[in-house]
């Protein structure tokens, strides 16, 4: 079995957006050692070097670069030249993403920059992605998008409580946003043999997290004497069935099985990785 995993993907290259840490690292982790030669960039791209550094090092294929998924030239850019250097694109993730904009962990309630960052980064950050991997793949006749979004972008179950969660309106507005694009898109290239799906992640200690939790011990007193991780886990026992917090591998292996042929008749489904802490 773990032979057959490790071959799961030879031979398919995969761009990844934000695989400069957190979510994109396990996922361009994975999907390399599933075989998939990886083209991760992020907006900080010594980060995303040191991704592929990593990658490269440990006998897998990957290139890295600076990208901000709000422009999409330099998008078409770098996926030109993942094209140009590994020979094609097979699998897209947009997976860059933010929470608010600049001082979200220490504010009560959302701004006008936290609408307008989210959106710029979470929804048109998206769209700027597949657009820039559209038409290659569309020529192909062949493709598989998978669109981090989060289990959020639902309904808030257990994030709207008095107290917690007001603050993050705009990052859940957008994963929802997220999630409708996934069902347009799939509705668009399906007759071109392109599979459109999304994958829903639950909580994961991430710098993004540790700044919602900041967040959340701001807001809520019975918080005071609790650290940002200490408020993490209590919210996963009090949330999740399973009662342990996700990884990013584990967001990487459900991208792996939905970029593979196994999912070549799920297209338009957003499937949660959360513990069961929402069941759709």
């Amino acid at each position: 079995m773990a032979t057959a995993m490790a071959g799961q993907l030879q031979g398919r290259v995969a761009m990844i957006t934000g695989a400069g840490r957190g979510i994109g690292v396990g996922i361009a982790n994975v999907l390399a050692s599933r075989g998939a030669a990886v083209a991760v960039c992020d907006l900080d791209g010594a980060a995303a070097e040191e991704t592929a550094n990593a990658i490269n090092t440990g006998g897998g294929t990957a290139i890295a670069g600076a990208v901000d998924v709000t422009d999409p030239d330099s998008l078409e850019h770098f996926a030109g030249r993942a094209i140009s250097e590994l020979g094609a694109i097979d699998i897209c993730v947009p997976n860059a993403g933010v929470i608010g904009g600049p001082g979200f962990a220490s504010r009560k309630d959302f701004t006008k920059e936290d609408w307008e960052m989210t959106f710029a980064v979470n929804v048109h950050g998206v769209a700027n992605t597949t657009e820039a991997v559209k038409e290659h793949m569309k020529d192909r006749r062949q493709g598989k998008i998978v669109i981090i979004a989060s289990h959020g972008g639902r309904k808030p179950r257990g994030i709207g409580d008095r107290g917690r969660g007001t603050s993050q309106q705009p990052y859940l507005v957008s994963k929802a946003a997220a999630i409708q694009l996934t069902h347009l898109l799939a509705i668009e290239l399906g007759s071109f043999n392109i599979n459109v799906n999304a994958v829903c992640p639950g909580r994961l200690w991430t710098p993004m997290w540790e700044a919602i939790a900041i967040n959340h011990k701001a807001l809520n007193p019975t918080y005071a004497e609790l650290t940002p991780h200490e408020i993490f886990i209590q919210q996963i026992k009090a949330t999740m069935p399973l009662g342990r917090p996700q990884t990013p591998e584990d967001i990487g292996k459900t991208v792996a099985f939905l970029a593979s042929d196994d999912a070549s008749e799920i297209t338009g489904q957003a499937i949660n990785v959360n513990g069961g802490a929402a069941m759709d």
